[in-house]
This record gives structure tokens, sequence and C-alpha cells, in this order.
């Protein structure tokens, strides 16, 4: 019988913002009409108008605009709960439609089917040892320095 393999290390999540459910001071999964009474509590309380001589207030009212925003949008909503704050970046930089496959081409064994299964398997031990082994990858040019220009004559070493 097979030993039992030991779990996968759970990816590691951003720990540099807030969550904007937290912002709003709600639960995940809160109704429109829970944000929409949150948002409205807060953004008179922190209004810069209402806190002119408070420059937190100004910068908190941005977060609480900025949470609103992402969660009265259905589609925003969907990716944020599905894949975080990357996943509303990848959005605005690529396309709502974009995020999933960006998830799925970031995972390993996506990769296993397009990378060296070396470099692979070195990612993977990287990963697993807590990301502290650093992976060094780089391409070899076969242009030349001077001029720019691909030097035909020449063949790029094999990579090991």
């Amino acid at each position: 019988m097979a030993e039992p393999t030991a779990p996968r290390p759970q990816r590691k999540m951003s720990t540099a913002g807030e969550s904007v459910y937290k912002v709003l001071g709600l639960e995940k999964g809160a109704t429109a009409e829970d944000i929409k009474k949150a948002y409205r509590k807060l953004a008179l309380k922190y209004h810069p108008d209402k806190n002119p001589d408070n420059p937190d207030a100004a910068e908190k009212f941005k977060e609480i605009n900025n949470a609103n925003s992402i969660l009265n949008d259905e589609t925003k909503r969907k990716i944020y709960n599905e894949y975080g704050s990357m996943g509303l970046y990848v959005s605005e930089q690529f396309g709502e439609e974009s995020v999933k496959y960006y998830f799925l081409m970031s995972k390993w064994w996506f990769k296993g089917m397009y990378v060296n299964p070396e470099d692979l398997e070195a990612q993977i031990k990287a990963e697993q040892d807590g990301g502290y082994t650093v992976i060094i990858n780089q391409p070899k040019s076969n242009l030349d320095p001077e001029t720019g220009e691909e030097n035909p004559g020449e063949t790029l070493p094999e990579s090991k």
C-alpha cells in the first residue's frame, strides 16, 4: 500500500493589503444591501470635508471608495472572491476574460507541458523549500553586442 504523501504547501497570500471586506467591516459573502449600508456609514465618517485636518481620514476614504467600487461591481467582486487582488490586477492589465487563463498557466502542471523538466523540478523543489532556493535561468542571445544584429554563423550553446 502506498504511503500517504505530505500535503502540498498552501499558496501564500499577500499580506501587503487589507481585504476589501475588512475595509468596510464586512464578512465575505455580504449582501449588496450590507455593502451599501457599511459604505454609507464609513464614507460619512471619513469624508475629507468632515475631517479637513486629518490626512489619514482622506486616505481611509479612498480605501473605502475602492472597496465599494470592487464589491458593487459583480464581475470585479467575483474575480476578487476567486483570485484576490492579484486577479483584479490581471483583469485590469489583460481583461476580465483573461484572469482564469493567467492563473491556469501559472500552475506547475501547466508549466510542465512547456518548460524544461529540470527547470520545473527545481522550481517545485524551491516552492517546497519555502521559496528560498534561487533559480537562475537566463536566455542566451546570438546578437552581436556591438551592432545588435544577429550573428547567423554562430549557434547558441545547448542548455543543460
